[in-house]
């Protein structure tokens, strides 16, 4: 039946008379949970017709979100995030269902295949957990970051203003959150312990916080050389990364502030176009070293009782400090847990999500330390790496380092081939955010959270686009995300 002008103007009044009169009702009881509805209509509406714009604006709220430990049955909820990320991923496969189309160029890429292998594995190891609705709850999350923010993100990314938009849309409330934290901080004469946690309830501690700072330091330093940015934009760019140098700094995060020296040192190969053999073959000997002589390396660094402190060089030193530093002994007794659940299942592991609920029966009494606990509410396994190998077992550690191989296989040549050098610069910036995530990880581990989630795989989705239309950008609109 085809409607009428007249009879769909009856339709929306009647529908709006509805929405008031039920309104006034609800108010009257005192249900003032009637003020979302209007809000819930937007999203939902935003999320058929402007699919890409509720991804950009969910990752403008990413900074704000807090993590409720628990909603009832023993799971967590992050707000308000969690709820419009899996609201978008359930339209957007809605529309892959309705149209029957997806550029098969993305499913092809190998980026993409890791990917789909990562997701098959973690469903197949999760119907073998000993945790079976830990596990698929764990699957489910990990779909509602990849599936929006990957699969819609390469779409996105076509177009060079989504990836700004992207950026700015995080780097922005950010710094919002380095101003909350810095004053908050600075109320404590900006001592070390106190910045563990100064930033709740925002980042959970200092660490994820660190990481993220650490994340966006390459993306906001490219805008710099934006050609067609005035001197305005460029002063507001640098009084930004201002703001993250200053948060990098005074997060005391040491794990990010050796995965910026490594994002440093992989610009300086890449722009200086040092060879792969070269590169392997130095990482071989620096293996073969630390084999050779490990005996050696341990006795020197259990030498190093310079714990965490306020002065920034012995908070440095206390890097390598193996012999009493509490937060560094904590991670060699979570990765020793993790081996010890790996090697009882070395195909399945325990089951995706499952570590922290499982681990504390695996920890030895000589690796306990001050800040150990059975309760498994600090943490996991500080590693995404150790985490794979105790949740997955060998063949979900292959899927992870696979999508991690692909990102730099892919990346690092598209670098050499990009015709616009903006696009380059913007690869580039890219390559080495996610190179510092990446090198974090082997310390903590982030990808169960929307702060390091939405910005990683976004990132991942821009390198795959990048790889599929190139030089070649598409600029027409998209009837999955618009």
């Amino acid at each position: 039946m085809t409607l009428t002008a007249e009879l769909k103007s009856k339709i929306v009044y009647g529908i709006t008379g509805a929405f008031i009169l039920l309104s006034a009702v609800l108010l009257y009881l005192e249900h003032f949970w009637v003020y979302l509805i209007p809000a819930a209509l937007a999203v939902i509406l935003t999320a058929f017709f402007h699919l890409d714009k509720l991804l950009i604006f969910i990752t403008f709220c990413v900074p704000f979100s807090v993590n409720l430990n628990d909603v009832g049955g023993g799971f967590g909820l992050i707000l308000p995030t969690e709820p419009l990320i899996f609201g978008a991923m359930v339209v957007f496969l809605y529309r892959v269902f309705l149209h029957q189309e997806y550029d098969s160029r993305i499913l092809r890429h190998p980026i993409t295949l890791s990917i789909l292998f990562y997701l098959i594995w973690t469903f197949f190891t999760s119907i073998m957990s000993e945790l079976p609705l830990v596990s698929f709850k764990n699957l489910l999350m990990r779909c509602w970051y990849i599936i929006p923010f990957y699969f819609v993100g390469v779409l996105m990314m076509r177009q060079r203003k989504n990836f700004i938009r992207f950026s700015w849309f995080y780097i922005v409330p950010m710094t919002g959150i380095i101003i909350y934290t810095t004053i908050r901080h600075a109320s404590h004469n900006f001592d070390e312990r106190f910045g563990h946690w100064v930033m709740e309830p925002f980042f959970n501690d200092h660490t994820s916080y660190g990481a993220m700072i650490a994340f966006f330091i390459p993306i906001i330093f490219t805008f710099f050389y934006k050609k067609d940015w005035n001197i305005t934009a460029k002063i507001l760019t640098g009084f930004f990364f201002a703001f993250f140098l200053l948060g990098f700094v005074l997060s005391y995060t040491r794990a990010a502030w050796v995965s910026l020296a490594a994002a440093l040192i992989l610009w300086v190969f890449i722009a200086f176009k040092i060879r792969w053999w070269v590169i392997t073959l130095f990482t071989l000997l620096i293996g073969v070293s630390f084999f050779s002589f490990q005996t050696e390396i341990m006795q020197r660094l259990e030498k190093n009782r310079q714990d965490s402190s306020g002065d920034i060089a012995e908070h440095i030193k206390s890097i390598t400090n193996v012999a009493t530093d509490a937060s560094n002994l904590e991670r060699i007794n979570r990765w020793n847990s993790a081996t010890k659940m790996y090697l009882e299942n070395p195909i399945t592991g325990k089951g995706p999500g499952t570590y922290a609920k499982l681990y504390a029966p695996y920890q030895h009494s000589s690796d306990l330390t001050i800040i150990s606990t059975n309760s498994g509410d600090l943490g996991t396994a500080h590693s995404e790496y150790f985490q794979a190998l105790s949740e997955q077992g060998t063949p979900g550690l292959i899927a992870f380092l696979a999508i991690v191989i692909f990102i730099f296989a892919r990346g690092i040549p598209l670098y050499y081939k990009l015709e616009s050098k903006e696009d380059r610069r913007y690869l580039l910036a890219v390559i080495l955010a996610l190179f510092t995530y990446l090198t974090h990880s082997f310390l903590n581990n982030f990808l169960d959270e929307d702060k390091a989630a939405v910005p990683f795989w976004f990132c991942v989705a821009f390198i795959t686009a990048m790889d599929i239309y190139g030089n070649k950008r598409a600029n027409e609109n998209d009837a999955l995300t618009e």
